[in-house]
């Protein structure tokens, strides 16, 4: 009888070495991307998902998670039987948590990614297939002043350098099959990037008409262009505070800094021309004035076409 029981345990140990994980297929219908929010680093995705598995085990209701997720909702759940398989549907609500890239705001690109996962079932026990098929982004949902581009779903491993608490031999790592929903999303820029700038560019001309009066003229001379200066700044500070903070130097910090540095140069040349003029040479104060004027104007519109252009083709 022992005999026996040895040898059952045997085999039974021998099969469960080599049996293989069970295959779930899942896809994904994605209802919409909305809320998307900078300053917060968050967006908002509504989808459904479905697995199509054999394992009794599996229940993906308690057991999913959304890795890369800020709040998950499951507000509803399905379940039925489909060619002999279990058809487990959940619509979800989810707040995505992203690190969004500006360096090119407005003219940003984006990729979304939302990472799925099993939090109980290795990749020992669990892999995932992707449904390429029936996996579709609601077309008529559209997100308002963007483009989708690029939807896939695919699968990959998710390695954690951990045993979660079980230090035995073998076990110091896991590895998560992973199902991926990612899309890039490009921003329809044009409307965006006159509205924010507007107020930049009307303190850049308010400091340009600074160079209308007469060199002697002080306080229009230098009051427009510290006038223009703080508005430029005010401008500065309304679009920092909807974007997350960043340590590389942004098109919005690029143009701001160009503004900033040629209102300090009309300045410069105010103060030139005054300084030609107190010295008795009023025809040559009036030509420097309006050279400097053509040359502030033409390589500000210069710098500002450039780096907008390098923004887009990004």
């Amino acid at each position: 009888m022992k005999k026996a029981t040895f040898l059952i345990l045997f085999f039974g140990s021998i099969q469960a070495g080599f049996s293989q994980p069970d295959t779930v297929r899942v896809g994904t219908y994605v209802m919409s991307v909305h809320d998307i929010n900078f300053h917060d680093q968050e967006y908002t995705s509504r989808l459904w998902l479905w697995f199509i598995y054999n394992n009794k085990k599996f229940d993906f209701g308690k057991q999913l998670d959304i890795t890369n997720a800020k709040s998950i909702d499951n507000t509803q759940q399905l379940e039925d039987s489909l060619e002999g398989k279990r058809w487990s549907m959940l619509k979800m609500k989810c707040t995505m948590k992203e690190n969004w890239s500006v360096s090119d705001f407005p003219f940003d690109r984006q990729h979304l990614k939302i990472q799925i996962e099993n939090t109980l079932f290795d990749k020992s026990q669990l892999i995932f297939k992707p449904d390429r098929a029936g996996s579709k982004f609601d077309s008529d949902e559209t997100l308002a002043g963007w483009s989708i581009k690029n939807f896939q779903v695919s699968v990959t491993d998710n390695f954690y350098e951990t045993g979660f608490g079980d230090n035995r031999k073998g076990h110091t790592n896991q590895t998560f099959s992973a199902f991926l929903i990612e899309m890039d999303i490009d921003r329809n820029a044009w409307g965006l990037f006159l509205k924010i700038f507007i107020g930049m560019y009307i303190a850049f001309l308010i400091s340009m008409v600074s160079f209308a009066p007469h060199p002697e003229e002080l306080e229009p001379r230098f009051g427009l262009p510290v006038g223009g200066l703080f508005a430029a700044v005010g401008n500065k500070y309304i679009i920092d505070s909807v974007l997350p903070e960043s340590a590389s130097f942004t098109l919005v910090d690029s143009l701001h800094a160009i503004t900033f540095f040629t209102i300090f140069t009309i300045l410069v040349v105010s103060a030139i021309c005054l300084k030609i003029h107190d010295r008795g040479r009023e025809e040559l104060a009036i030509k420097f004035n309006r050279w400097g004027a053509r040359v502030i104007a033409l390589a500000y519109t210069l710098v500002n076409v450039v780096l907008v252009v390098l923004a887009i083709a990004e």
